[in-house]
Order: structure tokens, then sequence, then C-alpha cells
């Protein structure tokens, strides 16, 4: 398969953006586009197989000691979401090219960016792995942080690209832990075989919650929506391509891979439905009030994006056709409303409602496109909005909604209803904010756009007709992907016309209540004002961060000290109430046991008690010592002595490694201590002495007894006994040379960076000595003072 290469080229793509763009300008988004091209192209020739049932798939080893690889499917969900990612993408990329000026800047950063972006979200939309899908899942993030934080110079640019990363990145970790949890509880990563075959257990609702989290977080559900309105700092093209077509889609599309095996597993179904809703209305109402048409779309994206959830949830075959046909639909309307935008702020200089008037006479042709898509939004046929919307009315009918109490069904029937009447409303409101005439406003003086610069937003609302008026066409996707679902003998299909029924009555209800929503837009404005204002989410953002702060600071505070010892203390207290609390347990309880005696000798030679003492000698002297250069060569002797234990067990290799370390360590110690007092004091501040000396010894002990059990533990062979048999097949002759280049080749090249490092840190202390004796000596033959006026370097000298 195609696809790896494809995702690859975007990469590849994006290497070449920076330099191509500083020759070509913004038409660099021209050749930025191809690879986004490809991959739709791919996609619609894989298209009759993937409908007919036969999935294309590719695997690539990733890390195969681990059982992962790289797998990918293009199914008809994934189908759907690459025509989203890469066709309306190329789309917008084309349209950036005569978006941005030529002295943008940044300008070729920002199209490799934008590539790199649009790889991984085709990586996210085929992945067959939960591992794949997330390293591409947190690319995305990284990503789209660069991209929202584009104008690195503007502070509110900046805050709300971190907003974003530490939103939906930090709510990836969980999903991470999530993703692990139905692995193990199934037995594969690989998503299509989870589906197919849903794992059960007591760690799997708490597995699908921390998934439901990351995707909540990634496509803006409430309460965790606050950080796609502030994302509307980026430049438009962007929004078009995170908040409309891509980025956002990455949480729906995840529930909705997801929800053929496992919407019955509670609570999956309650939570879907729950803060779709409610992202919904909240979305909708909030959108009313924006005067900013930028941030209009924002909102109203916030709450198409809870009803893509609830339809792609909720686990049922109506509800599955609505969910395809409304992403699809989703795509195009709100893509061309953000790129209409973009050419109303470009040709203006402002998305103000208030301060714009008159442009359908000046924009004819934009004015039709956007309106069409307004239309696509709100629900109106023959946009392809409209029959996705009577889809959903259908899917919460009785008939379709066996996997719901009727109470239920009716709740979310009638929630869905609501926020469609908002919805209705506030595409109302942004058509009649850019185009109409609005008396008493000035007329803003611009240019027209050329008619390359409205061909993708005219493109994009010309397909929100064309696929309401043939709906068939999609009409496959939707089927193929609700497949997984039973009808429960109530099968449904996209289409204009299903004849008059409660959907076309409910949609009528919309229009009326909706076109009275925004006749009545004075009053509306008025009663939110006078509406105390509920919690709000973006202020529970900044607690948590400022407390996470707090915590951070309090703790470090109290622990980084600045002491030497208290580190070691407590790095020696975490050893113990961890891995040593757990060894004293075992042999409490009886799970290890110490050797049998005649295993334990307490010597091999008659030197090692010698060098034993010696060790224990010179440690203790170390510990009394106040003095500095006495207490360094004290330590010295211990490691010396150290290296000679390993001469005796015939290891001359690390005797000499750790004789070169330890003189090392010592000279570069006497450079270091001659800067500092002669004496120290022995006891740690605030650490009493008495705890240092338990701590040391709880710490030995625990070692001592953990490398005796260890060794005592071993069954296999040791690995050297293989050396002489493979050191031929090396190509080496001398045993010990093939040991130290070949098989432990790592290690040995580990010692010689660490030599290497002693040498230059060596030397660098020898010539900042140096340094310092040929700035003292002119000092020394200095003139002598005048008596009674205070030489240049009277102060200086004092001070020394």
């Amino acid at each position: 398969m195609l696809l790896p290469l494809i995702i690859a080229l975007h990469a590849a793509v994006a290497v070449v953006l920076p330099p191509l763009a500083r020759a070509a300008g913004a038409r660099a988004f021209l050749a930025a586009s191809v690879p986004l091209a490809l991959a739709a192209a791919w996609a619609l020739a894989q298209a009759p197989a993937v409908l007919a049932g036969d999935a294309a798939q590719a695997r690539l080893a990733w890390v195969p000691a681990l059982g992962i690889d790289l797998d990918f499917r293009l199914d008809a969900l994934s189908l759907a979401m690459v025509l989203l990612v890469s066709g309306v993408g190329a789309a917008i990329f084309w349209y950036s090219a005569g978006y941005f000026r030529a002295g943008e800047r940044g300008l070729g950063r920002l199209a490799a960016v934008m590539t790199l972006f649009a790889g991984a979200m085709l990586g996210v939309v085929t992945a067959d792995n939960l591992f794949a899908l997330y390293v591409f899942w947190e690319l995305t993030s990284v990503t789209s942080f660069l991209l929202v934080g584009h104008d690195d110079r503007k502070e509110g640019a900046r805050r709300a690209a971190l907003q974003a990363l530490i939103t939906t990145a930090g709510l990836g970790l969980p999903m991470l832990i999530g993703f692990v949890l139905l692995g193990q509880a199934g037995g594969t990563y690989r998503i299509s075989a989870l589906v197919e075959s849903p794992p059960d257990g007591p760690l799997v609702p708490l597995a699908l919650v921390l998934v439901l989290a990351g995707a909540f977080a990634k496509s803006a559900q409430a309460p965790l929506h606050y950080w796609l309105p502030g994302a509307m700092v980026a430049p438009t093209p962007v929004s078009a391509y995170l908040h409309a077509a891509a980025m956002v889609k990455g949480g729906v599309y995840l529930v909705a891979r997801l929800a053929p095996g496992f919407a019955d597993t509670d609570p999956w179904r309650a939570l879907v439905l729950v803060f779709g809703l409610a992202t919904m209305v909240l979305g909708g109402w909030r959108a009313l009030r924006q005067d900013d048409l930028k941030l209009l779309l924002a909102y109203g994206t916030v709450s198409q994006l809870g009803f893509l959830m609830l339809l792609g949830g909720m686990g049922a075959h109506t509800a599955a056709i609505a969910a395809a046909g409304a992403l699809l639909a989703h795509g195009l309307f709100k893509s061309c409303l953000f790129l209409t935008v973009g050419v109303i702020d470009h040709q203006t200089g402002t998305r103000s409602i208030g301060a714009l008037t008159g442009l359908r006479r000046r924009m004819p042709v934009l004015a039709v496109a956007a309106g069409a898509a307004a239309a696509s939004m709100a629900g109106l046929p023959p946009l392809l909005g409209f029959v996705a919307k009577e889809a959903a009315l259908e899917a919460f009918l009785p008939g379709h909604t066996a996997e719901l109490p009727p109470a239920a069904a009716a709740a979310m029937l009638a929630g869905i209803v609501l926020a469609s009447v908002l919805t209705f409303g506030y595409s109302a409101r942004f058509w009649w904010g850019a185009f109409a005439v609005k008396p008493g406003v000035a007329e803003p003086h611009f240019h027209r756009p050329t008619a390359a610069f409205l061909a993708a937003p005219v493109g994009l609302g010309a397909l929100s007709l064309v696929f309401g008026l043939l709906p068939g066409a999609l009409d496959p996707i939707a089927q193929a992907y609700a497949a997984a679902y039973p009808d429960h003998g109530a099968p449904y299909h996209l289409a204009l016309w299903h004849g008059i029924g409660p959907p076309l009555l409910l949609t009528g209800l919309v229009i009326a209540a909706g076109y009275a929503l925004f006749h009545w837009r004075a009053a509306v404005e008025g009663a939110q004002a006078r509406l105390p204002r509920g919690p709000n989410a973006e202020i529970g953002y900044h607690l948590f961060v400022h407390g996470v702060y707090a915590v951070a600071l309090s703790i470090t505070r109290r622990l980084q000290t600045g002491s030497l010892p208290a580190y070691l203390g407590i790095i020696l207290a975490t050893l113990l109430a961890l891995p040593g609390a757990r060894l004293a347990w075992a042999l409490g309880t009886g799970e290890a046991a110490l050797p049998a005696g005649e295993n334990l000798r307490l010597w091999d030679s008659p030197l090692e008690p010698l060098l034993a003492l010696v060790m224990a000698v010179t440690a203790i002297a170390a510990l009394r010592e106040h003095r500095r250069f006495a207490a360094l060569i004290l330590l010295s002797a211990t490691g010396f002595a150290i290296a000679g234990l390993f001469v005796l067990h015939g290891a001359p290799d690390l005797a000499l490694t750790l004789v070169l370390v330890e003189t090392l360590t010592t000279v570069i110690l006497v450079f270091v201590l001659r800067r500092l007092p002669a004496t120290f004091s022995v006891r740690p501040p605030g650490w009493p002495k008495r705890l240092m000396v338990l701590l040391s010894g709880a710490a030995g002990t625990f070692v001592a007894l953990a490398l005796w059990l260890a060794t005592s533990a071993r069954t296999a062979s040791p690995v050297g006994a293989d050396y002489a048999g493979r050191a031929d097949e090396a190509g080496g002759h001398n045993l010990v040379n093939t040991i130290l280049a070949d098989f432990r080749a790592l290690d040995t090249f580990g010692e010689v960076v660490v030599l290497a490092t002693a040498a230059v840190a060596v030397a660098s202390l020898v010539l900042l000595n140096r340094r310092d004796r040929v700035v003292d000596e002119p000092a020394a033959e200095a003139p002598e003072a005048v008596p009674g006026v205070p030489g240049p370097d009277a102060e200086e000298g004092s001070a020394r």
C-alpha cells in the first residue's frame, strides 16, 4: 500500500518548503499541496474496493521485539476522513497561496509545519495500531501548537498555543494509559481486532473513560472547549484547516472508530451523549452573542463538534449514517465559512459584524457561496447539512433507538432540536453580519478579491449544494460505516426527500424558531446580558494551571535547598522506602530467602580483608573529616581499594578504568576545591548527623543484601562462557580485544566518552588556572600607590 510512502512524502516536502518559500513566497503552498492532493487521489482510487468491504491494509515493522507494528487501514470511516484531511486540506493550501503576502514573517516555517500536520493527521485517521495512532495524535498536538502560535511576537498567540497544547496533549497521556489497558485486556493493540472482538474485564470501563477524556479534549467538548475559541488567533487558513476539516475531528474520529465495539460498554454511551449534548447547546448559545465573525464560527464549531460526538458515539445504525453525513457536511461548510472570513478580513481589515456592511454588492459570488455554506450549517434544504440533520433527527425517533430507553431517546431528540434552533440563529447571524446592509454603518473601502482567491471558498460552498442535491454519492460511505451496527429492521439512507414525516416537521419547527431567534436578536442579546454568568471553563483552566505552579514551587522550595547531603538523604530515603521496603517484606514473609551458609565465603584471598579494612577505615575517616582536601584524599583511597578488589577478582580492565576515573576525579576536584574554603561542616543543614548515619547504614545493608540475593539467584550460565566460541565469528583472534570492540562495544564507547569528558574538564580547569595567574601577575607588579590616594585595585584587593 502506498499510504506509508505518502505520509513520508509529507515530511520530505516539509523539509524543502522553507527555502522554497524564500524564493517563491506564498506560492510554496502550491507545492505543499502536492502530497495532500496525492493522498486524496489515492483514497478515491481505493474507494470502490473499500466500499465493497475490502479494506486496504499495510503493515511496517516498528518495534518487532515488543510486537509493535505500524498498521494502516483504509475503510469507510477512514476514507471519509482522508477526503476531509487531504481533499479539503489541499483546497485550503491553494487558498493560502493567495492569502499570505510575500513578506509574511516565517512563511516557509508555516508551510512546512502545516504540511507536517497534514501528514500526522493522515496517520491518525488511517492508523490501525493504538500506539501508532497515539504517536500521530501527539504529533498533531505539537504541530498545532506551532501553528496556533505562529505569530510568536504576540503574547495572545503564545498563550493560546500553550493552552491548546496543555489541554490536548495533557489529556493525551491518560488516553495512552487507556490504550495500554485496552490492549492488555484484548491481547492485541490492533484497533480493528479490538473493535471486532471487544475485550471485557474490570479495567475496560476505566480504559474507555481515559480514552474518552483524550478524545473530548481534542474535539473541544465542554468543559474542555475553552482552548478552541482562543486558538482563533492563528492565521485564518490555519483555523480553516485545523478547526474545520482536520484536528478537532480527531476526537470525533476516535470515538466513531471505537464505538462499534464499545458503545454498549458502560459508561461509554452515557458519557458521549451527555457531554455531546451539553457541548451542542453551550457552543450554540455562546455563538449567538459574538461580534467577531471568526469567534462566531469558533463557538459554532464547538456546537457542531458536540453534535458529531453525540452521533459518532451513539453506537446505532441510523446515528452512524447521520454521523458520516454530518462529518462530511461540516468539513465542507465550515471550511468554506472560515475561508470566507479570511477573504473579508484580508480585503477589509476587519472581522467585526458592527463594522461590515454592504459586502453582498461588492462580493456577490462570495456572498452566494457563503450563503450556501451557512444554509447547510443551519440545516436548510437542499444542502448537505439538511440531509445530515434529517438523518440525525430520524436516529432518535422510535424504531431507531433500541439502544436507548424511550425517555432518554426523547430527551436527546429534544436537545438536538434545541441546539438546531441555536444553530439556525447563529448561521443567520453570520451571513447577515458579513454581507447585509446595516443602516448607519460606513461601507469599508477595499479592492475586490481576485477570482483565484475566491476559488476555494466558492468551490467548497458549491460542493455543499452538489452533495445536497446528490446525497447518493456519499450514501455508500455512510452505509459501509454503519454496516457494523444492526438496523433492527429500519434501514435508512441519506436522501434529500424522505417524505413528510416527523424529521421534516421538526425541521420546519427548527426553521421557524431559529428565524424568530434571529429576528428578535436584540432581545436575545439583552436576555443573555442579563442572565447571570455561569462557571467559566477558561477560568477553571487558569486556576488549575496556577495551582500546579504553586504546588510545584512549594515542593521545589522545600526539596531544592542547595544542600548536596540533603539531596543524597532524599535519594537514600526513597531507595529504602520503595525497593528497600519490598525487600524487607519479601524476607519477612519468606518470599525470598538468603542463601544457605555454605554459599557464603568471607574472602577468596587473604588480601581481600585487608582491602575491606582500608575501605572501611577511609570511608569512616572521610565522614568525620572537616578539611576538604583531606576528605578528598580519603575518598580517593576508598576508590583505589575498590580497584584492588577488581584486580583480585580477575578484572584488570575494570580496575584500570576505575583507577583512571578516580585519578581524573581527584585532579578535577583539586582544581575546584582550591576556590572553596579549606574546611566545611560535617553536619548537613537541617539533617541530624545520626539520621544521615542511619540512612547510609541502612542503604548499604540493602545494597549488600540485594547483590547477595541477585548473585545467588542466577540460574543461567555466565554470558562469558560463549565469548570464546563466538570470537572467531566476530573475526577476532584476541579474545579481550573482541570483547571490548564487539561484544561490549557500547560499554567501551561509554567509558571512552566518560574519560574524554573528564579530560576536557581537567584541561579547562588547568587553562582557567593559568589565565587567573596571568591576570594576577600584572597586579603584583603595579607601581606603588601614592600615599593618601587609594589605588584603582584597593577595593578589589581588600575583597581578596
